[in-house]
């Protein structure tokens, strides 16, 4: 059931909000007060969303059909959500059942919770209440069951699974309900936890072998450039894992020696990074329409709902929206957990190619169904496991600043490392707690950054 909000309800339960406090949520200063419906203060600010590039707001105009003003509200909302989303996330704990962003503008966060008595902590943060039956833990947990189970039993027509927050059920796209329900036997699940979607589209890796622009892998297959990255002196650039093996050469857009993959992890995930040669420079530029540019400046995880753009060498610069976290995909040469789904299109070459909301690099494509001539859904392997699991530092445009000595102890705060939400830091004799996940920038320590750390 949704609850939205109630000036009764608003007054009854100004004990309960002010006893929030304590879990870093502000208290509504009068029984009878509207509860602060707006953006977190500087979350916008600190993400960059309040500065979107031209040609960002010309392909969410094109492909979400918003105007220009429009289209520059919904991506500070976003990132104003997704302090908030952060902050209800930490105080609910194990409550927690997911949040999202509705609307036109995403002009409305909802979070979930399994208890009634959240609903004013969640309303006092400006924020629908929706409760359910599963906390986002047992969601995840029945998931898992069905990842196991696609490692005993073949999954071609019971390609995709996730789970979908908005809904509050784990999820089965399948050829047929009878491939369905052999899958959720073989998980060892109830029909009634798990919601079965009948699709005949079976998606497929987006690497084309006939050539193109991009950059090529030992002198045949193309795939388009992810993000820029270093490790230590090291430039580079992220892209999927399905493109090319360790060891495998590169060569650019122009046929020129570029590079060697130096890791790449496929399938289980969809992952890797190439190690340029000195004349290729990082930049944090993603390429957009009509050969114009944006720029990443971090790599904060949107919410489900968020608007996403992806840039890719086949298909170029295409919009959509983030539908689910956590989705794996059974591809026909092999199954791929943790991955992301989108309503944005692409196709053939555009394999490991960057998404970004706003600023913030979300993603490399993984692969897809349909095709942009008459839409589809794709797939993105989130960037901070790449960023993280590699050792590797996103290059962005953010305000660098010289590395601070820190504390001693695992605890302290280090730029270029990746934190998930609720992880806990030092700085300066403070301690701290993430948020939202995103790879620590020079320029986002955490003072100055609430909306990605909150003090406590």
């Amino acid at each position: 059931m949704v609850l939205r909000h109630a000036r009764a309800a608003r007054r009854s339960a100004f004990t309960a909000l002010c006893a929030l406090v304590l879990a870093g949520l502000p208290c509504v200063a009068a029984a009878d007060a509207t509860p602060a419906a707006g953006p977190t203060p500087g979350a916008a600010q600190t993400l960059g969303a309040d500065r979107p590039s031209p040609h960002l707001l010309a392909a969410l105009r094109r492909d979400l059909k918003l105007d220009e003003a429009q289209a520059s509200e919904r991506l500070v909302n976003e990132a104003e959500a997704g302090s908030r989303a952060g902050r209800l996330r930490i105080a609910l704990g194990d409550r927690f059942a997911g949040a999202w962003v509705r609307g036109r503008t995403a002009e409305e966060l909802t979070v979930a919770t399994t208890d009634a008595k959240d609903v004013p902590a969640i309303e006092a943060q400006g924020a629908t209440a929706k409760v359910v039956r599963r906390t986002l833990a047992d969601l995840e947990a029945a998931k898992a069951k069905l990842d196991a189970a696609a490692e005993r039993v073949k999954t071609l027509d019971t390609p995709v699974w996730y789970v979908d927050v908005p809904d509050n059920r784990v999820m089965v796209q399948a050829t047929s309900q009878e491939a369905g329900n052999a899958f959720v036997e073989a998980a060892g699940l109830e029909g009634a936890d798990v919601g079965i979607r009948m699709s005949t589209a079976r998606p497929r890796l987006l690497q084309d072998i006939t050539g193109g622009d991009a950059f090529y892998i030992d002198g045949s297959a193309r795939c388009s450039v992810g993000f820029s990255v270093t490790r230590g002196e090291q430039p580079g650039f992220v892209t999927a894992g399905h493109c090319g093996r360790a060891g495998a050469t590169t060569t650019g857009y122009d046929r020129t020696a570029q590079g060697t993959f130096r890791a790449s992890v496929f399938p289980g995930e969809d992952m890797a990074w190439v190690a340029t040669d000195a004349q290729w420079t990082p930049t944090p530029d993603v390429r957009a329409q009509d050969g114009q540019e944006v720029q990443v400046t971090g790599s904060a995880q949107a919410l489900v709902g968020a608007s996403v753009c992806r840039s890719g060498s086949t298909t170029g610069w295409h919009c959509g929206t983030i539908e689910q976290h956590d989705t794996s995909v059974s591809y026909p040469e092999g199954t791929v957990d943790g991955l992301t789904r989108t309503t944005v299109c692409a196709e053939p070459g555009d394999s490991g190619g960057p998404y970004v909301t706003g600023a913030q690099a979300q993603g490399v494509t993984s692969g897809g169904s349909g095709d942009c001539a008459g839409g589809g859904t794709t797939f993105y392997q989130p960037v901070n496991p790449i960023l993280g699991d590699f050792g590797l530092t996103l290059t962005t445009a953010a305000a660098q600043t010289a590395p601070v000595p820190q504390e001693d102890g695992a605890q302290a705060w280090t730029a270029g490392r990746v934190y998930e939400v609720g992880a806990t830091v030092t700085r300066d004799g403070v301690t701290y707690r993430c948020l939202q996940t995103h790879q620590a920038q020079g320029a986002w320590a955490p003072a100055g950054a609430p909306a990605l750390w909150q003090r406590l």
